[in-house]
């Protein structure tokens, strides 16, 4: 694959604008056509085999007005003194009027008319759940007709019922329900913070604007491609509300940091003194083929989410996968043709003065930075017992917390007291108890025993967890029955799952038993419940799933054991860690105020799941670039000390960048209303933060160290059987092509940079070249190379210093080849 990448990168930089003008045309007709023919994301909380789905169904099958959605309009007197029960009060009209505005709505088949049953009787109204027993609250309950049916225009057209309504009457009017849910969008904002972050991090990372800009703009066009799709998307597959923001999260993170690893090969290409095509192809066929590798890993483990069995899991995955490969594919494709464009102008416009090791990722300032980063990987190694045991004890202590997690969904207690749905949960709790905010939907077949609804509401009414049970409403000729059960607890708390299922198995099942009808337990609360259980129930096989794929292809790529199985248990530890984080501060409440967290809430049943997929995608990236360099160092010399030390100097700063790209990306979306994003992107954030730096540059050399050759252990008969792979492909490429080739009669060569006086390409004579590198020899290092069974060469300048730069520049004024790469100067 690196030479067909090879040649798509090098021809789309040496074609930039037919490359740019396709994916303008496929952004204008995929815009176009989503505008013009994309459907509305909307929130399905349904799972087949699910009892709430079954009640669903029922109500569905069978036309009832309660398989629609739901909306609640929450009212109480301005005046603290005043009540519904006195008739001579101003709110008692108030409240009528505004039940008749929100009757005469659009796509509104009823309310639950409290205004005529005070009228009527108030114990009737307080009995069916419309007045509060003390009189200070209303709840008009407005139903709307089923999912397909209804849409964003109708929740706009409530919203500004409410406005007017609090600017003229006496109430303070607030609203919310499944409509809500279903609709409205939290608020944005993450992705900008995320941007303006990144653009500080590049800017310090490469010293250049014009580097700075590139991955920027890749990852902007590539979330804008990605999330206008989903409107088309929905025609296949519903696509819950919140996906943009899940794959905004994830693509603006991975396609910044992919962009960032081919622009930085590029420049360490361009540095070489390659043509502008030829360093772009390069880049391509090398750091391209990386990324696709970590990419299709991200994809195949979060379209692994289908194994939940939870439609919605399995849609949102799909949307961000289509994120994640519209990033890769711009990658390799459209960043490449900027390139060819930006020339060696990508160097230009720097923001800080150039001196040695700080001129930027993949220039030639670098082996200061590496010589930093080697200093501290042999600190680490020379302390690899300390560090092992140390580290791993502290994320064991991080992972702790999960012993206490709680799983559940936040509900509307847990938005901002700014939001309409926040102060109408705390009214309907002060006024009836927080058992009402979650209603429990009992749907009962009578289509063969009518007469078993009313025992039934009886013995669900005298349930200890139930406070009381609407009277039921009864379709004869449809053959189904509905009522609702208040819980006298929260909808999130897990003392009302218990309720649900006791109500399922020890009172609603003998009931029905002596009967051929059914009833079954449905609603948002029971829906929430019983998708938390069957996403528990499998995350165990989803986990052994994910993590058998990654042992599976690092095993592939390094041709190791105990390699990829350290990977494995390491990811662990740093999803663990990141399990417990969310526990410290959304069970335990630890820090919330910092995040924007009014309250404690219960971790959203499907983020372990989510993270977990994402997360060892992600984690891929940077194993594979760190373990990469770390082989074929190995190869070169048969040291593995010296590998592990060369990787991390070679890699680390890279990796750092790039993880604080994505970290700042993550904590974006941390300030935002919505629990749920807050949740995973500061899980995320967590885990980014403890993989790149405690277990990338800390855990990994230690553990490297301690197990010594037997990092690369491979069975003989394994060793057959398994494909070679090279990750970067560079070894299969062709010889380079120059600015202006090195040998013997040539005087210059191109150095990649411009010269100031005359705003030309520089060029170096060969002689100062190989004055720059007349430190550099080849030192035995006394071990065999297991590669090639001679002893094992190394190249060494007097700070100590190694790295590809050194090779391949070595290669040019000796009149090699860039491409030879280690066996430049293996014996």
């Amino acid at each position: 694959m690196s030479k067909w990448l090879y040649r798509v990168g090098r021809w789309a930089a040496g074609n930039p604008w037919k490359v740019i003008g396709a994916w303008l045309l496929v952004s204008v007709v995929m815009i176009g056509a989503s505008v013009g023919f994309g459907r509305e994301l909307e929130d399905s909380f349904e799972a087949p085999g699910l009892d709430s789905t079954a009640a669903l169904d029922l109500l569905t099958q069978t036309q009832s007005e309660a398989a629609g959605l739901t909306a609640q309009v929450v009212v109480t007197p301005l005046d603290a003194d005043a009540t519904f029960f006195d008739d001579a009060t101003r709110p008692v009209a108030d409240l009528a009027a505004v039940q008749a505005q929100v009757e005469a709505l659009p796509n509104v088949l009823g309310t639950n008319d409290p205004a005529g049953l005070l009228q009527q009787d108030t114990d009737a109204a307080v009995a069916a759940g419309a007045v509060s027993p003390d009189g200070s609250v209303a709840v008009i309950r407005v139903q709307y007709p089923v999912l397909e049916e209804v849409s964003s225009a109708d929740l706009d057209r409530l919203k500004e019922l409410g406005d007017t309504a609090r600017a003229t009457s006496s109430l303070q009017v607030e609203l919310n329900g499944d409509l809500f849910f279903t609709f409205e969008e939290s608020g944005g904002g993450g992705e900008m913070v995320g941007i303006i972050a990144a653009v500080f991090i590049l800017l310090l990372a490469f010293g250049s604007v014009i580097a700075m800009g590139l991955p920027i703009g890749m990852a902007l066009f590539g979330l804008a491609l990605g999330v206008t799709s989903m409107g088309l998307v929905t025609y296949l597959i519903e696509i819950p509300s919140w996906a943009p923001e899940i794959a905004a999260m994830v693509g603006l993170g991975v396609g910044i940091d992919y962009a960032l690893f081919l622009v930085t090969r590029h420049r360490e290409f361009l540095a070489l003194g390659m043509t502008v095509p030829e360093s772009a192809g390069r880049a391509v066929a090398t750091a391209g083929q990386a990324v696709i590798f970590a990419g299709g890993t991200v994809v195949i483990a979060i379209l692994g989410l289908g194994v939940a069995g939870v439609p919605f899991m399995t849609a949102a995955g799909v949307a961000t996968s289509i994120t994640v490969l519209i990033m890769v594919l711009t990658s390799i494709t459209l960043l490449p043709a900027f390139l060819g464009v930006s020339g060696h102008w990508i160097n230009r416009l720097g923001v800080h003065r150039k001196r040695r090791g700080r001129d930027g990722l993949g220039t030639a300032g670098a082996p200061a930075i590496g010589a930093r980063w080697e200093r501290w990987g042999r600190h680490v190694t020379a302390h690899a017992w300390s560090y092992s045991i140390g580290v791993t004890a502290l994320l064991l202590a991080l992972t702790a917390p999960v012993l206490s997690l709680q799983l559940g969904f936040p509900g509307e207690g847990a938005l901002p007291e700014s939001r309409t749905e926040r102060r109408a949960f705390d009214l309907v709790a002060e006024g009836f108890g927080a058992g009402l905010n979650g209603p429990l939907v009992i749907a009962v077949d009578i289509s063969a025993d009518a007469e078993v609804v009313e025992p039934l509401r009886r013995a669900i009414e005298a349930d200890e967890g139930v406070v009381s049970v609407t009277p039921a409403d009864i379709d004869l000729e449809a053959g189904v029955a509905t009522m609702l059960a208040f819980p006298t607890t929260p909808p999130q708390d897990d003392v009302t799952f218990d309720t649900i299922q006791r109500l399922r198995a020890d009172v609603i099942a003998p009931v029905v038993s002596e009967s051929p009808a059914t009833a079954h337990v449905g609603g948002q609360t029971a829906s929430f419940g019983d998708i938390g259980g069957r996403v528990t129930d499998r995350l165990l096989l989803f986990i052994v799933a994910v993590v058998g794929l990654s042992f599976l292809l690092l095993t592939l790529v390094f041709r190791s054991i105990l390699v990829p199985l350290k990977a494995a248990v390491l990811n662990l530890l740093s999803i663990g860690a990141a399990y417990g984080v969310l526990v410290m501060v959304f069970q335990w409440g630890w820090g919330k105020d910092i995040i924007g967290l009014e309250s404690t809430v219960p971790i959203v049943a499907f983020i372990p799941m989510f993270m977990f997929a994402i997360l060892f995608g992600l984690s891929m990236d940077y194993e594979v670039f760190l373990l990469s360099r770390v082989r074929e160092e190995y190869l070169l010399t048969g040291d593995n000390d010296r590998s592990v030390i060369h990787g991390i100097a070679s890699t680390a700063r890279v990796i750092t960048s790039a993880a604080l790209i994505m970290i700042s990306v993550f904590l974006g979306f941390v300030f935002g209303d919505d629990p749920i994003i807050k949740m995973m992107g500061l899980g995320l954030a967590t885990a980014i933060f403890v993989d790149a730096t405690i277990v990338r540059l800390v855990l990994v050399p230690a553990t490297m160290k301690l197990m010594g050759d037997a990092n690369w252990w491979l069975p003989g008969w394994l060793d057959r059987l398994l494909p070679t792979i090279d990750i970067e492909g560079e070894a299969r490429l062709p010889e380079p092509k120059m600015e202006h080739t090195a040998t013997e009669n040539t005087a210059t060569v191109n150095t990649a940079t411009e010269n100031t006086a005359t705003e030309k390409p520089a060029t170096q004579n060969t002689a100062m070249v190989s004055a720059e590198l007349e430190n550099i020899e080849l030192e035995n290092t006394g071990t065999e190379n297991p590669a090639t069974g001679k002893p094992a060469m190394i190249a060494r300048n007097s700070e100590g210093e190694r790295g590809e730069r050194e090779r391949g520049a070595a290669a040019v004024s000796a009149g090699g080849s860039l491409s030879a790469g280690p066996e430049v100067l293996s014996s």
